[in-house]
C-alpha cells in the first residue's frame, strides 16, 4: 500500500461568507491550498469535492464542473461526493483510494457548504428542512427541526441510559467554546461560555425540544465555510517539491455505515463508528493510548461525550465525564477539538471532515495557536459522522518523522 501524505491545508474563516458564490468558494480553496506551498492546479491530477446542501439550498448540481472552470482543472477526473455531514472525510478517503489505484500521485479533496444568505443571514427552517433529508422519513413527522429533535432523543437516550446529568455535557461546549477564542478560524471567537451559562435556562440557552434536554449551546452552528486538502504519494510530493520528512501522512483510515432506520443500530454504542476507528487504529498500527489529539463530530454535545467512547478514550459511559474532568482539554490524556469543534469553530457541512483532518495536521506540524498546541503529537485522530450516527469515517494521523 502506497503512504500517502497532506501536502497542504487550506481554510476559509468559518462563519458568514456574505455574497461568496459556491464556484468562487471552490475557486478560493484550490488557489488558496495551492498557495500554500506554491504549487499549480495543473499538478493536481484529481478532485473530489464534498457538499450536502447544494441541491436543496442552492439547486445546484455536478459542482465537479464548477471546479473544472477553473484554470487548470479542466479535462480531470473530479467527482462529487455525498455522505451527509461525513462527505468532508468521504472526499479524503475517495482521493486516497484514487492514488492507491494508480490514478494520479495527486489528489484534491475539496469541501464546501454555503448555508446563509448574502447578508449572513440563516433562514432556520429552511436549512432545517435540508438537512432533515439525510434521517430515515418514517423518523420525520412531528419534528420541526429534524436533526436537533433527533439528537435530542439521543441526548436523553444516553443521560437516562448511564446516569449523566445536562451539566456534564455541557462541559463538552464550554471546553469548545474556551478552544474558540484562540482559533482565529473559528465562527464563535470573541463569545466565552461559562458552564453556568451552558447549563441554566436563561437568556440564549432555551431547550429546543419540549421536553427532551438538547438546549442551544449544546449545538453546532449553521456556518459558511470552505476547506481544502491536497494529499500525495511520496511521488506526488517531489512533483510538488516537497519533502515526505515535513509533511503529515494519514497513516490509516477506516469508513463503514450503519443502517438509517433507528430501530435497526444502537446509537449508544454504534457498530460502524466503532469498526471505522478500529479499521483506522489498525492500519496505522497504534492504538487508542497513542492518540494525543483528535478532532471529533460534535455536531451536539452528545456526540462529544460518545466520540470519546468510540475512539476508546473512555469508557462506553464514561465519555461526558472525560470532558468534564478536563481530560479533553489541552494538557489532558487526549486533548479533543483543540479548533473549537462544531459548536464554537462551526459546522459548514461539506466542509466539516476536511476541517477535521487539516487542523489534526496543523497540531502535528505545531502550527496552531500557542495556547492550543498539544506539545510533542505523535498521532491525532479524526471522526467524522453523517445522520444519526450513521455514516462514519475515521482517520489517524502521523507527525513527520
Amino acid at each position: 500500500m502506497k503512504a500517502v501524505y497532506i501536502a497542504a491545508y487550506h481554510q476559509s474563516q468559518f462563519g458568514k461568507l456574505m455574497s461568496m458564490t459556491q464556484a468562487e468558494m471552490l475557486a478560493a480553496a484550490l488557489h488558496g491550498v495551492c498557495g500554500e506551498i506554491g504549487a499549480e492546479a495543473g499538478q493536481i491530477d484529481s478532485a473530489s469535492i464534498a457538499a450536502a446542501c447544494s441541491f436543496s439550498l442552492h439547486q445546484q448540481g455536478l459542482l465537479s464542473g464548477l471546479l473544472a472552470g477553473v484554470p487548470g482543472m479542466e479535462a480531470k477526473p473530479i467527482e462529487c461526493v455525498e455522505n451527509a455531514c461525513a462527505s468532508g472525510g468521504q472526499a479524503i478517503l475517495n482521493g486516497i483510494l484514487r492514488l492507491q489505484a494508480g490514478a494520479g500521485e495527486t489528489a484534491l479533496a475539496v469541501g464546501i457548504e454555503k448555508m446563509r444568505d448574502a447578508n449572513g443571514k440563516a433562514d432556520g427552517k429552511r436549512i432545517g428542512e435540508a438537512l432533515g433529508y439525510f434521517s430515515d422519513p418514517e423518523e420525520r413527522p412531528g419534528k420541526v427541526f429534524v436533526f436537533p429533535h433527533i439528537f435530542a432523543e439521543i441526548m436523553q437516550q444516553y443521560m437516562q441510559h448511564w446516569g449523566v446529568d445536562e451539566r456534564q455535557l455541557a462541559a463538552v461546549a464550554v471546553t469548545e467554546y474556551a478552544n474558540a477564542q484562540h482559533n482565529p478560524y473559528a465562527q464563535m471567537r470573541g463569545i466565552s461560555v461559562t458552564l453556568e451559562q451552558a447549563a441554566t435556562i436563561a437568556g440564549p440557552n432555551r431547550y429546543l425540544v419540549e421536553g427532551l434536554p438538547l438546549k442551544t449551546y449544546d449545538c453546532s452552528q449553521i456556518t459558511d465555510g470552505y476547506a481544502a486538502l491536497i494529499l500525495a504519494t511520496e511521488a506526488g510530493l517531489e512533483r510538488l517539491g516537497l519533502r515526505r520528512q515535513d509533511c503529515v501522512q494519514i497513516a490509516g483510515w477506516g469508513s463503514a455505515v450503519d443502517p438509517l432506520q433507528q430501530a435497526q443500530r444502537n446509537v449508544l454504542k454504534p457498530a460502524a463508528a466503532y469498526r471505522a476507528t478500529q479499521q483506522a487504529y489498525a492500519m496505522a498500527g497504534v492504538t487508542a493510548q497513542q492518540i494525543q489529539t483528535a478532532e471529533v463530530h460534535d455536531c451536539f454535545t452528545v456526540m462529544g461525550a460518545l466520540s470519546a467512547e468510540i475512539l476508546g478514550l473512555a469508557e462506553p459511559g464514561r465519555g461526558a465525564a472525560f470532558w468534564a474532568d478536563g481530560q479533553a482539554s489541552v494538557g489532558g490524556s487526549c486533548a479533543l477539538n483543540t479548533s473549537g469543534g462544531l459548536i464554537a469553530k462551526g459546522h459548514p457541512v461539506g466542509a466539516t471532515g476536511i476541517a477535521m483532518v487539516g487542523w489534526a495536521s496543523w497540531q502535528l506540524l505545531g502550527r496552531v495557536p500557542a495556547a492550543l498546541q498539544v506539545q510533542g503529537a505523535r498521532h491525532a485522530a479524526t471522526f467524522n459522522i453523517g445522520g444519526p450516527v450513521c455514516a462514519s469515517v475515521s482517520t489517524v494521523l502521523r507527525a513527520p518523522e
